[in-house]
C-alpha cells in the first residue's frame, strides 16, 4: 500500500531531471497556447518556461477537467481534488522542494507556497473549470507545471495558458523578459544580411569573368539568411504584442529549412572544390550531400515540433534528442570534404609539379577548416554556455552572440573564397615554386 501511494508523489530525482531539463529549454516565446490533455498520468507535467518583471502575471485555464483512477488507493485518498493542481517553480525552489521530498516522503509540491490553485477551486460538475490571473510578486524566471499527486489517476482536461509581462503603457508583453529584445535584434540582423547581399552581387557583377556557380549558390544563401531573420523579427514582434505570431512562424520555418540547407550545401561544395578546383563532384561527395540533406529536413521537422509544441507533450525531450543527434552528425559530416580536400591536395603536390598553386590552396582549405570547426564550435558550445550561465533578463546575448558569429563567419568564408580575376592563393609567381616545394616537404614530414 505505502508503494501505491508514493507511486503518485514526485520523486526528488525526477524534479532533479526537470530541473535539468529546464537547462535545455529556451524560455517560450509564451504565445497565448490553448491545447488539450488527454488520459495523462505524469506526476508533474511542465507547460512554459517564462521570465517575469515585477509586472508580471500568469493566467490559467481549465475546463473539462476529467480524472479517472486505475486503483483503489487512488478512490482511497482523501480530497483528491486537492492533490491536482498547478504551480509556479523558480529553479531554485524545484531545488528546495527536493530537499522538502527527502524530509517528508509524502510530500506533495501543491502542500508548498508555490501553488496557484489546486482542483478544490474549480466550479462543480457539469463545468469542471477555472480561469484566473496571479501577480508574479518576485520577479524571476519561472516554469509552470501541473502536479499530480494522486496514486495510479490520469487526468483528462483543456487548458489555456497566458504568461505576461505588463509594460509602463498598459501594454502585454508576451515575451519573456530576456527575449523581449529579440524583434529588433533579429531585424537589425536581416538588414546587414540584405546589404551584405547588395554588395556581394555588386562586386560578383564587376568580376564575373572569374564567378562561378558556387557564387550564385552564395548569394542565395545570404537572401535565405536575411529572409529568415526577417521573419524571424516579424514572428517575435507579433507574439511581443498580441501571443500570436499570425502566420510569420510558417514563414520563418519555411525560410529557416531552406537557408539551413543551403549552408551545409555550400560549405561541403566549397569544402570538396567544387566549381573552383574541379567542375564536378566525386561518388563519396555526393553521399555526403545524400546525408546531410535528409538529415536537416528530419532536424528542420523537429525543430518545427519543437518549437510549435511544448514540453508538455511527452515525447517532447525525445525529439529534443533527436535535433541534437541529427545536428551533430551534420556538423560532423561536413567537415570530411574539407579533409579530403586537404589530402588532395597534398598528393596532388607530389605529382603536378605546381608546388606554389598547391600550397597556397591548401593553405586556403586549412584555414577553412578551421573557420568551419570554430564557428560550429560556437554556436553549438558557447551559445549554449552563454544561454546556460546567463541571467535570465540577459538570454537575448545568446542570440546576439549567435548571430554575431554567424554573421562573422560569413564574412570570412565568402572572402575567402570571393571571385576575383587574380586570386592570391590560386596564382602565385613562378618564383616561389621552389620555396613552396620545400614548404610541401616539411608539411608532409610534420604530419
Amino acid at each position: 500500500m505505502a508503494q501505491a501511494k508514493r507511486r503518485g508523489m514526485v520523486h526528488p530525482l525526477f524534479l532533479l531531471l526537470l530541473l535539468t531539463t529546464s537547462l535545455l529549454i529556451s524560455p517560450s516565446a509564451a504565445e497565448i497556447k490553448t491545447l488539450t490533455i488527454s488520459s495523462d498520468s505524469r506526476p508533474m507535467i511542465l507547460f512554459e518556461k517564462f521570465g517575469f518583471t515585477r509586472t508580471g502575471k500568469a493566467s490559467v485555464a481549465v475546463s473539462a477537467v476529467s480524472v479517472a483512477s486505475s486503483s483503489a488507493s487512488s478512490a482511497a485518498t482523501p480530497d483528491p481534488s486537492s492533490r491536482l493542481g498547478f504551480v509556479l517553480l523558480s529553479e531554485e525552489s524545484i531545488v528546495q522542494i527536493s530537499l522538502d521530498f527527502q524530509q517528508k516522503p509524502n510530500f506533495c509540491v501543491l502542500d508548498s507556497q508555490y501553488i496557484l490553485f489546486n482542483f478544490r477551486d474549480l466550479s462543480p460538475p457539469p463545468s469542471s473549470s477555472f480561469n484566473k490571473t496571479y501577480p508574479v510578486i518576485s520577479p524571476n524566471e519561472y516554469l509552470l507545471f501541473f502536479a499530480n499527486c494522486v496514486p495510479d489517476a490520469s487526468i483528462s482536461m483543456d487548458v489555456r495558458t497566458e504568461l505576461f509581462n505588463v509594460d509602463t503603457d498598459g501594454s502585454k508583453d508576451y515575451l519573456s523578459a530576456g527575449s523581449t529584445q529579440l524583434p529588433s535584434l533579429y531585424f537589425v540582423f536581416s538588414l546587414s544580411y540584405f546589404g551584405f547581399l547588395g554588395f556581394w552581387i555588386y562586386y560578383c557583377y564587376h568580376n564575373r569573368q572569374s564567378a562561378h556557380r558556387i557564387h550564385l549558390l552564395m548569394a542565395g544563401l545570404l537572401l535565405m539568411k536575411a529572409l529568415n531573420l526577417l521573419c524571424a523579427a516579424e514572428d517575435k514582434h507579433y507574439v511581443k504584442v498580441t501571443g500570436t505570431p499570425h502566420g510569420w512562424d510558417v514563414l520563418f520555418y519555411m525560410f529557416q529549412f531552406i537557408r539551413v540547407v543551403l549552408l551545409f550545401t555550400v560549405i561541403v561544395l566549397i569544402g570538396t572544390g567544387w566549381s573552383f578546383l574541379k567542375p564536378f563532384l566525386q561518388e563519396k561527395e555526393k553521399k555526403v550531400l545524400m546525408i546531410v540533406i535528409p538529415l536537416q529536413v528530419l532536424a528542420n521537422l523537429a525543430s518545427v515540433v519543437i518549437g510549435e509544441t511544448g514540453p508538455f507533450i511527452k515525447d517532447w525531450v525525445t525529439w529534443n534528442q533527436v535535433f541534437l543527434l541529427v545536428d551533430i552528425i551534420c556538423c560532423l559530416a561536413i567537415i570530411f570534404p574539407i579533409v579530403w580536400s586537404i589530402r588532395s591536395l597534398r598528393e596532388t603536390s607530389k605529382t603536378d609539379g605546381k608546388a606554389a598553386r598547391n600550397l597556397a590552396k591548401l593553405q586556403l582549405f586549412r584555414q577553412f577548416y578551421v573557420v568551419v570547426i570554430g564557428y560550429l564550435y560556437f554556436t553549438r558550445i558557447v551559445v549554449f554556455a552563454l544561454r546556460t550561465i546567463a541571467a535570465y533578463k540577459y538570454q537575448w546575448v545568446s542570440n546576439a552572440a549567435e548571430e554575431i558569429a554567424s554573421l562573422a563567419f560569413y564574412f570570412v568564408m565568402f572572402y575567402m573564397f570571393r571571385p576575383q580575376e587574380r586570386n592570391e592563393y590560386f596564382a602565385l609567381d613562378e618564383e616561389e615554386e621552389k620555396e613552396a616545394e620545400m614548404a610541401l616537404r616539411d608539411d608532409e614530414f610534420d604530419l
